[in-house]
């Protein structure tokens, strides 16, 4: 892991890039998801991060110089007029109605996006689209939870991109450890979270006041929520549970590399010219990995950078090609839907990176428009009426798998009319 993250952060990151489906089923709702969701076909490779140079995530800390950047690609390939504003949210991702914009916004409550360049050097014209946040004009006042929302006209209700993001306060302390499941049956398979909070002094009641969340990489789908405590003694609260802080270990990402189209990389197959004027990639079939014995392939925790080493500028002189994906299966599954799944499909089932089943090559394939980069990605089963995706289906689970895991703190004391979020703490399985 170390060598590889040596070797990627030297370039550009642009942390994220889910291709948004171009049916009208899926752009036909236009209501606002408290997620991360694209609203228009046109907008691609969506990224709001604390640094646009490194592997992080959209987190600010109160009150001090941390800033987010938000970018995005409109492969319209024009001029538009964005703006942007927050809403503060609750610890499980609902609007925060007893507060009003003044109680958490410092400023001027709508903001324009006015930098933006073209593309130069593609195939694929777009305009990149840029904008970074707290400044003097747009601070933010409280901690928590926060959804922004990036919209078209001046009108809110032009909804154009939704993303999280959090803004934390170091009220807190955040001890404990990954390790495999306690349970022996699981031990093989599942890793466990513990961890204790100091509050620093005692909490009236810390089974309705302190909210822990527990999120595995960059997933929310499949978070631990609504958590009591084990064990109280004084400001100390204690989660060591056996079985609810319990995930899959699940397995090391696949990846590919389209930092360059001059040249095959160690998991392209093929690249082409294709009718439509768009260079096609295509990647060596996957295999399924349900019961093979674990390898420890180094990764990037399902995340991508964008990057192009066939132009100066990664931002507006990676291109855009076709991914196309095969994964070997004998005869398609009755148990629910094949899809791609990591960042690049912001841990969702996006509807562009659902798989079909092609019964002459017997196995399941999908073409997903994706900007230059290195890229993490899983196979995973979406089953009917579960949230969480199935990761073991396709790629198996292992303890020894490489995850990290990022415990969150909320308080709301009795009155107070919001969460706050009083603590983060990192972990990982294996700790360096």
């Amino acid at each position: 892991m170390k060598n590889l993250l040596f070797v990627l952060l030297f370039l550009p990151l642009l942390g994220h890039a889910a291709v948004p489906d171009t049916t009208v089923d899926y752009f036909s709702d236009k209501s606002i998801r408290y997620d991360d969701r694209v609203y228009e076909p046109a907008i691609h490779t969506v990224i709001l991060s604390s640094n646009p140079g490194s592997l992080s995530d959209a987190t600010l800390r109160l009150g001090t110089d941390d800033v987010l950047y938000l970018l995005f690609d409109d492969l319209d390939g024009d001029f538009k007029n964005y703006s942007y504003t927050v809403q503060h949210c609750t610890y499980d991702w609902q609007p925060s109605n007893n507060l009003s914009v003044g109680d958490f916004i410092d400023g001027f409550m709508d903001q324009p996006i006015t930098d933006y360049r073209f593309s130069r050097n593609t195939l694929q014209k777009f305009t990149n689209y840029r904008a970074s946040f707290p400044h003097d004009n747009f601070k933010l006042l409280l901690s928590g939870n926060y959804l922004l929302k990036v919209y078209r006209d001046n009108d809110p209700e032009k909804l154009i991109i939704t993303r999280r993001f959090i803004v934390s306060e170091e009220l807190v302390s955040i001890t404990g450890s990954v390790h495999p499941a306690t349970i022996v049956g699981d031990r093989n398979f599942k890793q466990e979270v513990d961890f204790k909070i100091n509050t620093g002094a005692v909490v009236s009641n810390p089974f309705t006041e302190i909210k822990p969340v527990i999120r595995q990489n960059g997933r929310w789908d499949n978070a631990v929520i609504n958590m009591q405590p084990q064990f109280v003694n004084g400001s100390e609260i204690t989660y060591d549970y056996e079985d609810v802080n319990v995930f899959r270990g699940g397995n090391e990402f696949r990846w590919f590399d389209t930092r360059t189209l001059r040249l095959q990389s160690e998991r392209v197959q093929q690249i082409e010219m294709g009718s439509d004027g768009r260079k096609h990639v295509y990647l060596l079939t996957d295999e399924k990995r349900t019961y093979k014995r674990y390898m420890n392939n180094p990764d990037l925790n399902g995340r991508f950078m964008i990057n192009s080493y066939d132009g100066g500028d990664s931002i507006t002189e990676a291109d855009y090609v076709y991914v196309h994906f095969f994964l070997k299966w004998e005869l398609p599954t009755d148990e629910g839907d094949i899809y791609v799944f990591g960042a690049m499909s912001d841990w969702q089932f996006r509807p562009e990176m659902k798989m079909t089943y092609n019964y002459e090559k017997r196995g399941y394939e999908a073409s997903i428009l994706l900007k230059q980069g290195y890229y993490n990605y899983e196979f995973v089963l979406r089953r009917d009426n579960v949230q969480a995706a199935d990761d073991f289906f396709v790629e198996g689970m292992h303890q020894e798998t490489e995850n990290t895991y990022v415990v969150y703190v909320y308080q709301r004391r009795p009155g107070a009319r919001y969460d706050r979020l009083v603590g983060i703490k990192r972990f990982t399985t294996r700790p360096q």
